[in-house]
Parts: C-alpha cells; structure tokens; sequence
C-alpha cells in the first residue's frame, strides 16, 4: 500500500473528507431506515437537528447554529418534530425569556433506538476494518474533531 501521502492524492479515490461523509451518509439511511421500519418517521433534515439537541436541552440558535441552518428552517424542523411528538419546548431555567427544545419521551425513545443502530452499524465497521485500524480510526478522528468541531 502506498504512503499516506500518496494515498491521499491518488486521482481514482475521493478526498479525504468526501470519504468521511460517503460513511456518514451510510450510517444515516441506516439509522433513518430503521427508526421508520419501528414507525418513526423523520426526515433527513429533521434528523439533523434532532440528533443535535442536548440532553437538558437546547435552544433554537444552537439547533440552527450547529446544523447550519437558519433559524427559520430550524424552527421550522423543530415545529415539524413538536407536532409529531419527539420533541417539547420548555421555559429555559436560566432565562424566563428563553425557551428550550428537548426530547420527548417518544423522542428518547426513537434517540435510544438510534443509538442502538449506530452501535450496530459500529460493532460492522469494526469486523469489517479489524479492532486495530478501527481503533486507529476512532483515535485519528476524536484527534480531528479538536479542530474541526467548534461545538465540543
């Protein structure tokens, strides 16, 4: 196999972000397959601002902030997931003006469900590369994050 430099500029292969998002993609028809075979269903926009909710809670300029939406189309998105009952909005406790979106019980339990999938898409990724790359992946990416994710 040819050095990492020269794997990555091999012409007949996408970039290196290309193939991160070729497995992400994967692992959200997966996730969303799933969740709508159990009845839950929700879109891929919905999805990812579903998924980007925080365990106490979130406010609707994180939502938009992190899913790079507009606050328009994410309290659009929120709207949509409030109506199907995977979502609530509640009185934020460290601002009375503030609101904050947070699962619903249905949506911990389509969230739970999810989780379930990932681990199993994971537990494939895993067999598939071998407990050593994968590993090797894992660490490579947690390192990437530190100056990828702004919301860490």
């Amino acid at each position: 196999m040819a050095d990492n430099a020269e794997y990555s500029d091999r012409a007949d292969q996408p970039n290196s972000a290309v193939l991160m998002f070729i497995a992400h993609r994967a692992m959200e028809v997966e996730v969303l397959s799933a969740m709508s075979g159990a009845g839950h269903t929700v879109t891929l926009a919905q999805a990812r601002v579903f998924q980007r909710i925080a365990p106490g809670g979130s406010r609707l300029t994180e939502l938009a902030e992190q899913a790079q939406v507009t606050k328009q189309t994410a309290g659009f998105l929120v709207d949509q997931l409030q109506s199907a009952g995977y979502v609530e909005r509640v009185a934020d406790p460290s601002d009375a003006r503030a609101r904050l979106i947070r699962l619903s019980e249905r949506g911990r339990t389509a969230a739970d469900m999810a989780a379930g999938v990932v681990r199993d898409v994971e537990r494939d990724w895993r067999r598939h590369l071998g407990a050593k790359r994968w590993g090797q992946l894992r660490e490579a990416l947690v390192r990437l994050r530190e100056v990828t994710d702004p919301w860490a």
